[in-house]
This record gives C-alpha cells, structure tokens and sequence, in this order.
C-alpha cells in the first residue's frame, strides 16, 4: 500500500453514499453507523434527490454528522451545494466541469476527486491538479458495468505507480478483497454496498478497516 503523503488526504477508506444501496433504511442513520465503526471520508452522491434544495438538506446532515465524528465530506459533482454546506471537497467525473474550473471555485484548500477509468483519464487528472483519484472498476460490480470489464489489480497498480496523487481502489471491493486492493500500489478503497447494504453498517466498517494499514495523522 502506498503512503498518503498529502497532508489533506487523511483516510484509507472513502465512502461513497447512494439512498439505493441502504436496504430501505434512512440514508442518515446508515452514514452515522458507518462513522461510528470509524469511517473518515464520504462523497454524497444522491442523483435520486427530487431537488437542489433536497439535496441540500441531505448535504446539511452529513455535514452535521462527519462534523462530529472529525470525517470529510465531499459532494459529487455540485460545486453550489459543496460550497453552501462547507463540505470539504468536491468529486468529479467525465461529465461534470472542467477540473480548473471547479479548482477556481472551490480555492486551494478544498480537496478535488475524480473518477478515472483508464489510465489516460488517470494522468491527465493528476496533471489538471486532482487531489486523488478513485480508479475502476477494479473487480466485477453490476454498478459500474457501464464502464466496462473490471480493469483488475495489475492494471490497478500500474496506474497507481505512475501517479504522484492517491489512488482509491474502487468498484466491487468488499471485506474479501480489499486486502488484496491496498497489498500493491493503491493508497486506499473506495466503496459503496460493502457498507451501505450490509445488515451492520458500523460492524462492516470497523472490519473493513481492520483490514487495512493504519493511515498517519496528519494536523493542517
């Protein structure tokens, strides 16, 4: 596993929230569970939400929540709403704006992610100015089919080498592999059924966790 030299990128573990994945149960409830087995970073990616100011709302809570337990937030893809709560970042992909522009937006000292699926997307997002990377799928998950086969860990590791940022195993990383995701290059999971579906949100985070190298404090 690489070391996470960035003084901003203070977890292993990146949770990536979605009301789909919850079994039913309030999206709050399961993101609170999860920070109190020691989860440390959330994206809110609600594309469900009926509306901006429903988003949000949902955005006001997390922030509430990832407040008091000392976790970062980040909001998928709206710039607006990261900036009306004081969420801690942003996390981009190929559809959203340009990565400068959300930079010149959000300030120096916002974190920026972006999801990369191919080694092209990889690169250039380190040369635009990310902060880390999420890059998969790295194993078979029905969520991220649209993006093709998994690239697997190989592939996973090559690109994690290159880059000088932090790169997040992400799609279909679960207790049984993500072991094997953090043994090479990669500096950490990123993850969202693993913990949102499982019957104990908080059990499945303090396992996962388990699993992987302690992260160094840093104080900024």
């Amino acid at each position: 596993m690489k070391g996470l030299d960035s003084p901003w990128i203070d977890f292993n573990l990146y949770l990536i929230t979605g009301r789909g994945e919850t079994l039913g149960r309030n999206l709050e409830f399961v993101v609170e569970e999860a920070l109190r087995g020691g989860v440390r970073a959330v994206q809110l990616r609600d594309k469900g939400a009926a509306s901006t100011k429903e988003l949000y709302e949902t955005a006001q809570e997390l922030r509430r929540l990832t407040s008091r337990y000392g976790a970062k937030l980040l909001i998928n893809d709206r710039v607006d709403v990261a900036l009306a709560v004081d969420a801690d970042g942003v996390h981009i992909g190929s559809s959203s704006l340009p990565l400068y522009k959300v930079r010149r937006l959000l300030g120096e000292r916002k974190l920026i992610g972006v999801s990369c699926h191919n080694q092209i997307q990889a690169v250039t997002a380190q040369e635009m100015g990310a902060d880390f990377i999420t890059f998969g799928p790295v194993y078979y998950t029905p969520s991220k089919a649209e993006y093709g086969g998994p690239v697997g860990i190989e592939k996973l590791n090559q690109v994690a080498q290159q880059l000088q940022i932090p790169v997040f195993a992400l799609g279909g990383v679960n207790l049984e592999n993500c072991a094997e995701a953090v043994a090479g290059e990669a500096s950490g999971i990123a993850l969202i059924s693993a913990i949102l579906s499982a019957p104990d949100p908080r059990d499945a985070a303090k396992r996962l966790l388990a699993m992987l190298p302690p992260v160094e404090e840093h104080h900024v």
